[in-house]
Order: structure tokens, then sequence, then C-alpha cells
């Protein structure tokens, strides 16, 4: 048995390999085994029950030195206590997989008959009753063999399977009271030690995520160091379902998702379509005063240029195809092959560069329909795409230009917090990406001057770009703290080559043309699901689809409000009147559910005075003015874009 080396502090201790943690820490360190929960040595975190088998220093494991690690056993466990409770309340059930998630833990079980809400209940309330029994979580390791015989007699068919697809030669299980599960840990000591739960809800899930395997009922749960931790996760989570893009584009009639049309495919409603356009509109002013060209092109191409930009060898599973006068032709997964042949029309000359062509382009992309999510993922979406064709000596120049055109873009939609990743190329085994050595550190010198001549914090991600180019990608920061993948700016050195994409220099000679990818929103539609629900659906006064409503207080002031809106509609203002018989009251609560940022209220007084009485969505009651000074002051903020309405203190 060799020996391996522990470090603790500052004392070193032999060990033979294999040891368990725990019998090495019952003399190295006593104290850890209560006041911790795993130990972590290397990149590993083990907990007491596993064994030592690498040389290296030891750090323990609980809420206070590592929390995250802490908290990922503490959820692994619950998992394991969660299916426990489910088999003693629902004996016929068989169980699936349960991970950690990055906010709680799920667990997949094949029963025929859907959870209900009291069953929840009553799975949480069993769980209460598991920890509370302290239950110690015992590993068990074993041969391949005896586990499958183990869970074939407890007709575990699905962990059988598992066995054969994952398993070694040998296996680990933990058990704790009655129920064993195959699983690699690290878990806690024992149940008694996981401090917060709460079960949230069920919904139905392919096994192992493939479409012709048995569809599961999935419980989702999670798990906190404290009750007020986790009550503030729950307070959390509301907000989020308040905000989900779902449901406010039905409560609002923004757009909406047609099963009998097919999966992943968005009709915009009128309004949606309106606050699109206006995006559209916005955006397409903008790239035209930053030197963009607008181009267009066809949604379907022949296979034979899929080919060739090698999208069909890559990318073919989720790409849609038909025949077309014998011959394949493809539904385009990209725009980018497009608009080469738009540049390769005729030889280009380097005075003409850069070329800067923009596209609101319509592309389709199969998705499995277990990952398709509202907006945010579909199979046929519109990305802001643009590509720029330059020089070599331009690109720190189209760098910037992307950069910068992307933090006014953010920003006037009201995201001002982002996190920049700028990936590059594994340091250490260049054979693996397309283009030269002296492609790859121009590409990645010119991403980190912009970056750094722009002041971005960012993070370099060694190893983590794809292989045709180096690329800057974005997530921005939503209202509620939320992380969404947005802006890239990507370098690409394939398709030059494959295309033999050119520009004749000052020399008289070919050169070939640098080629960089970019998107600012990504897609319109993803765009619009975060839009959404970054604003709750009380979109700023510019993008309102109704900007204010006219409330008459009675038929007699109906002609009054007409008069109104016709004087704002000429200055380009969105305004509709209430005119239903309804109770004034009712009246600005509708205006107020489908967040129109101003009620306008008119009777005897204000028709009397010119005036209006004004109430803001968020603001309340405002008083009365004259109608030209409300218009004046609304025209002015949508002039702005302003991301607050007037009555409104920024923060």
């Amino acid at each position: 048995m060799s020996q391996l080396r522990i470090r603790i502090g500052d004392q070193t201790h032999d060990v033979d390999d294999g040891e368990r943690v725990v019998d090495f820490l019952a003399v190295a360190a006593p104290e850890w085994l209560e006041v911790g929960v795993g130990v972590r040595l290397g990149e590993r975190d083990l907990d007491f029950q596993m064994t030592l088998e690498d040389s290296g220093e030891l750090e323990l494991i609980n809420a206070e030195l590592n929390p995250t690690a802490a908290l990922q056993m503490t959820r692994h466990t619950a998992s394991h206590v969660m299916a426990q409770a489910v088999q003693q309340l629902f004996g016929d059930t068989q169980v699936g997989i349960g991970p950690p998630t990055a906010e709680g833990f799920y667990y997949d079980f094949l029963r025929e008959q859907p959870f209900t809400p009291e069953d929840l209940e009553s799975i949480e309330a069993r769980m209460r009753e598991l920890i509370s029994s302290d239950q110690p979580m015992l590993r068990l390791e074993m041969r391949k063999e005896e586990a499958l015989e183990l869970f074939a007699e407890k007709n575990e068919s699905l962990k059988c399977e598992l066995i054969c697809d994952k398993g070694g030669d040998s296996v680990s299980c933990y058990q704790q009271g009655e129920f064993i599960d195959f699983c690699t840990g690290p878990h806690l000591p024992s149940t008694a030690r996981i401090p917060s739960i709460k079960v949230l809800h069920s919904a139905a899930a392919h096994w192992r995520g493939r479409e012709d395997a048995p569809m599961m009922q999935r419980i989702y749960a999670t798990a906190f160091f404290s009750d007020d931790t986790l009550q503030a996760h729950l307070d959390h989570l509301e907000e989020v379902r308040k905000r989900d893009h779902r449901r406010l584009g039905t409560d609002l009639d923004l757009y909406h998702i047609d099963e009998s049309a097919g999966p992943g495919m968005v009709f915009w409603h009128p309004k949606g379509a309106l606050i699109r356009s206006l995006i559209e509109d916005y955006l397409r002013t903008e790239h035209l005063r930053r030197g963009y060209d607008l181009v267009y092109t066809p949604h379907i191409a022949n296979r034979k240029l899929w080919e060739k930009s090698g999208h069909w060898d890559y990318y073919r599973e989720n790409m849609y195809s038909l025949e077309i006068d014998e011959q394949e032709y493809v539904l385009k997964p990209m725009n980018c092959p497009g608009h080469i042949l738009v540049y390769q029309t005729r030889g280009r000359s380097y005075r003409e560069l850069p070329m800067r062509l923009a596209e609101f382009g319509t592309v389709y992309r199969y998705e499995r329909s277990g990952v398709l999510h509202g907006m945010l993922r579909v199979r046929g979406f519109t990305q802001d795409d643009a590509h720029l064709f330059c020089t070599p000596e331009q690109i720190d120049e189209e760098i910037l230009g992307a950069l910068q055109f992307m933090r006014d873009l953010l920003a006037t939609f009201g995201f001002d917090e982002y996190t920049v990743e700028l990936s590059v190329r594994d340091p250490d085994d260049s054979t693996k990406y397309a283009g030269s050595d002296a492609d790859w550190e121009r590409a990645e010198a010119a991403l980190t001057r912009a970056l750094e001549a722009e002041g971005f914090d960012y993070t370099r991600m060694e190893g983590e770009a794809v292989f045709y180019g180096p690329k800057i990608d974005v997530q921005v920061t939503d209202a509620i703290g939320r992380k969404w993948q947005c802006s890239t700016v990507q370098f690409d050195f394939t398709l030059p080559e494959r295309f033999d994409i050119k520009f004749v220099g000052s020399d008289s000679r070919d050169h070939r043309v640098i080629m960089i990818h970019r998107a600012l929103l990504g897609s319109f539609e993803r765009f619009f699901g975060m839009l959404v629900e970054h604003y709750a659906g009380a979109f700023p006064l510019w993008l309102a689809p109704t900007q204010a409503s006219v409330i008459p207080i009675a038929d007699r002031h109906a002609d009054y409000a007409q008069q109104i809106a016709e004087e704002a509609r000429t200055r380009g203002l969105r305004i509709a009147v209430d005119g239903r018989s309804e109770k004034m009251g009712a009246k600005i609560r509708d205006a107020q559910l489908q967040k129109i940022p101003f009620m306008l209220v008119v009777g005897d007084r204000e028709a009397e005075a010119g005036q209006v009485a004004v109430r803001h969505r968020a603001a309340g009651n405002l008083g009365a003015m004259p109608i030209s000074e409300f218009i004046d002051r609304t025209v002015a903020d949508v002039d702005a874009r302003a991301l607050q309405e007037w009555p409104v203190e920024a923060d």
C-alpha cells in the first residue's frame, strides 16, 4: 500500500492510500468532524465517508469556509431524502436521477400519475420527518455485479441502466435508513445536517433527456443554510414568476406560440409587433448612422452552399431541409454565408473596406422540444446580425466601434450592468484551431486592446474559444440580478478560407479579408423576452404600445376625450380612449393591469379648463394640468428614449 502526504495547515501527515477521510480526521483533526461537512483535496470535494487517494493540502468544507461546496453537498443529500420520501409515500415509484443545481435540486421519478400539489406537500412533510430522524449517510462500495443484482431485486430498472452505463468494475452507493441510491457523492454526514428545505413544483421530463425515452415526473426543490435565506430565495422566485414573459405575453396580449403551427414558432400580436418595430426602427437608424449597409438574404439556399460553409458537416442535426426540383435546399440556420455572397458579387478594393453588412435575418434551427422555452428558446428567430469585412490594419477600429455600439445600445434599453468574457484559444494546444498563430495573436490582441480602451472589466477564458476564432461574449444583468447572454463579437478564420474571400490591396495584390461576426441584441425574440422580464411588462414610455389611456368619467365627456387623443396623436403619441360603460375605477384598474404609463381622467372640470387629470402607473395621481403641458413633457421623454417618465425620479 502506497503512502500519501496530507497537509492540514502547517502539519504534514503520512497516510495510507485509500484511508477513509473520517478515520484520518479522527486522529489528525477531530474537531473538523464536528464543524465541517466534508473536505477538499486538490480540485476534488470529499465527504467524510470517501477515501484519500492523492497527496495534497486538505481544506475544510462548511457553510462559512466553502459555502458553495457545502450547499451543493446539502442539496445533493436533500435530493436523496426526497427520493426516500417519495418511495415511502408512493411505493410503486421508480427513482431516476437527482442532481443538485445552481438554485436547488430535483429528482426524476417514473410514475404514470403526475404528482398533485397535495402530494408535494406530503412529500415535503415526510422529508422533514426523515431529516429530523438524523439518518447517517453511509457510503457502500460493491462490485458492479452486486449493485446490478441489488437494484434488480428492488425492481429499479432505471438504476440498473445507469450502473451499466456509468459504473466501473466497482461502484458506490449511499444509504440512509432503508433507502439505497447508486451515487458517487459527496454527501453530508447525516440527514440532520440539512438545515432548510422547500419542495417547489413538479413537471414532466424525458428520462435522461431522450425524446424516445419514458416520460418522468420531475420534482423541483431547494435547500439553504437558513430559513431566512430560503425565504429570500422564495421571494425571488415569486418575483421571477410575476415577471415571466410567457405569463405577461398572454396578459398583455404581446405574442403566442401555437402548437397547431408547431412548437418554437412565435406569432407576434399587434402590441408585441409594435414594440419589435420600434426596436427595429431604432436599430436600423443606428446602423446607418454608424456606417453599416443593410441587406436582405433569402431564407433558403441550396445544400451545396451549406456544405461549402461547413455548416452541413458540423450543424446538420439542427438544420431543416426540403427538396425542390430534385435538389436539396436548407432553411438558413445562419446569415453569414449570405453576407459573404453579397460581398463576393464583384472584386473589392481596400478602398471599399471596411464593409459592414447588417441584416435583421430570420433563421431556423432545430431545438429539442424539451428545451424550448417561450421566446427565450425557439426554432425560428430573427438576429440583429452583422458581418464586418476589413483589412488587418482596420481590426482595432472595427472591434472598438462594435463595443461602443453595444454599450450605447444596451444603455438605451436600460442594461448598464454586464459581465464580459474574452474567450481565447488554449495556449498549450494550438493544433485544434483554424487559422495561423499570427491570425490568433493579432485577433486576441485586438479584442484585448478594445476592451481595455473602453474600460471594460472582463474575464479572460483560456481555452474557451471556438475553433474558428476568439470572441467577446456579454451577459447583461437584469432588474432582479439574473444574467442573460446577449452581445457577441466573434472572429472567423474558417469562412474567409472556405469562400476564398479577398480584397485587392494598395500593392494591387489579392489579400485574405478579415471577417468578424457581430450580434448586439442576439435575437429579437430572446431580447424581447428579456425586456419583458426586465421591466415586468411595464415598458419605458417610448416602447409602450399604448402610452396613455384617456378615461372619460361619463358619456358626455367622450367628445372631449377624443379631442385630447387626436391632439396627442398629431404629436406622435400612442393614445387610446376607454369609452366603455364601466366605472372609472374599473377603467383605471384595467389600465394599470395593462401597464399603460399614463391615465388621463377627464370630467366636467377638466373639459371646462382644457385640462386633464393625470395619473401615472407608478407615481399615482399627479393632479390636473393643461393638455399641451402633458403632451410636451411626454413627447420629450419619448424623443429622449427616457427609461423613466417625467413624474418618476431616476434612481
